[in-house]
């Protein structure tokens, strides 16, 4: 097995993949399960969300296994690594009853040291990610977590990454983004603030000179960058107005995570939840007109999915939902049998929650059969990657978050009806992939699952099984390809 270089040509494809495998949650698109799906010539994805937090808390569990501190051991800028792994690295683990340390919460601007941490964790999962092959890698970003996103582009950068994939939002000013990155230059993007006067505007700047106490090392290059979007109006305004993009990923209401609202008017249908009708689905002759490559995501899950892609003009397919439950996905080994034994049973379902997410957009939640208890849970934020910026009466930048303290969200100037429903998602799901914290009661912060539609027809890939692996998933979704 040969480990990456840093700046490989390996990145530089020439053949787009059938089937991009999606950038779930934090970390249950870890870097095992990308590394499983590239190395068989498909584009693996890792889940680029949190990935600071997934790092430190790894580390704080001992890295029993050596992977992270290999992998940290190629990170080009030693002393910062030395310092990060000095600061959280914790061998044989937490004692028992010990509380994770947490990571200082984003906000504007944040220290240095902060912004490395994001960047090393990129690098390592990237890097892992792709260990002893020669296949591009994907990561997966939120365009709406707005603050850490450049220091982990960058951080996927060093380490090689061949494609970025961006959606919950419009990333227009990713590719200017990328393009500065690679000459190792400062790269900024808009910052998203609540009652900012319209002639105003508010930065994210990160320059990686700050980084290097020795020379510059030459260019990286740059991967490329698919957006993913669910109507035609983004698709045509990014094709025609952004330069830079590379192609687009077209996803439909089916998708799990979070979904795009439905347009006009919030209707409910009688189990709660947001009604997509014929205003949602993206026509895909006029995305096809673009001229850009594009997959569909959402509802891919199934044999002949590919071939019907393929028909209709895309290059191929994105699924998670397939990939999230088999045995190289980051998602805890209990959840995954129980969900998969539940789904043989005929006992899952698949909720499109309109008010789970603190960032207002419909969320879909798994409930099964043998789910774990999630009541009582005390309002907290500390983990802040969902908190939204708004500018205070004195000027000043202040950041809330609906799932936080009904009476702290008020006070900041949040309505009080924003915060009913509302669920901690950053806490949830790191318990999602085995990365709870441990409140002062001695319990574990409760996993709030979250799965495309394609789970209420999982059966027909498992044949009775309640596990699989990534070669299953993907000798299932290319049988009857030609």
């Amino acid at each position: 097995m040969t480990s990456p270089a840093i700046t490989p040509a390996a990145n530089a494809t020439t053949h787009l993949p059938l089937i991009i495998q999606g950038g779930m949650g934090v970390s249950v698109s870890d870097w095992r399960l990308a590394r499983a799906v590239s190395e068989r010539g498909h584009l693996g994805v890792v889940s680029g969300t949190g990935i600071d937090t997934v790092l430190v808390r790894r580390l704080q569990d001992g890295d029993a296994d050596g992977h992270l501190r290999r992998a940290i051991a190629h990170f080009p800028i030693r002393e910062l690594a030395d310092e990060i792994l000095a600061q959280y690295f914790l061998p044989g683990g937490r004692a028992p009853g010990q509380p994770y340390q947490l990571l200082p919460m984003y906000r504007q601007v944040v220290s240095r040291k902060r912004e490395a941490v994001t960047i090393l964790a990129a690098f390592v999962e990237v890097w892992l990610a792709r260990e002893g092959h020669d296949h591009p890698v994907g990561i997966n970003l939120l365009t709406k977590v707005q603050r850490p996103n450049i220091a982990a582009l960058y951080g996927a950068m060093l380490a090689g990454v061949g494609y970025v994939l961006m959606g919950a939002g419009i990333p227009r000013e990713i590719p200017a983004v990328l393009a500065a990155l690679a000459e190792h230059n400062p790269a900024s993007l808009r910052y998203d603030v609540l009652g900012l006067p319209a002639d105003t505007d508010e930065w994210i700047t990160l320059d990686p000179g700050a980084f290097w106490t020795k020379a510059l090392p030459a260019p990286l290059p740059r991967p490329k960058f698919l957006a993913i979007v669910s109507s035609n109006s983004l698709a045509t305004m990014l094709a025609r107005k952004t330069s830079g993009i590379d192609g687009l990923v077209v996803e439909g209401p089916t998708a799990g995570g979070h979904n795009a609202p439905p347009r006009g008017p919030m209707q409910l249908n009688d189990r709660g939840e947001p009604i997509y009708g014929s205003r949602d689905a993206v026509d895909l002759a006029k995305v096809r007109e673009l001229g850009l490559p594009f997959w569909i995501a959402g509802g891919t899950g199934a044999v002949g999915a590919l071939q019907l892609a393929r028909s209709q003009g895309a290059t191929g397919i994105q699924v998670g939902t397939l990939f999230a439950f088999c045995e190289e996905s980051g998602l805890l080994a209990d959840y995954k049998q129980s969900v998969l034994a539940s789904a043989v049973r005929g006992e899952v379902e698949v909720y499109t929650d309109p008010l789970a997410s603190p960032t207002g957009y419909p969320f879909k939640v798994v409930r099964w059969s043998g789910a774990p208890a999630s009541g009582g849970r005390e309002r907290l934020c500390d983990m802040g990657y969902l908190r939204i910026a708004y500018q205070m009466p004195d000027g000043r930048i202040g950041l809330r978050c609906a799932a936080e303290p009904v009476d702290a969200f008020v006070a900041k100037g949040g309505a009080i009806e924003d915060t009913t429903g509302r669920r901690c998602l950053c806490n949830a799901l790191m318990a999602n992939v085995g990365l709870a914290q441990l409140r002062d009661n001695n319990a574990l912060e409760p996993p709030l699952l979250t799965s495309g539609d394609d789970l209420r027809t999982i059966g027909a890939c498992l044949a009775g099984r309640t596990h699989y692996s990534v070669a299953d998933v993907l000798s299932y979704l290319l049988s009857g390809s030609a």
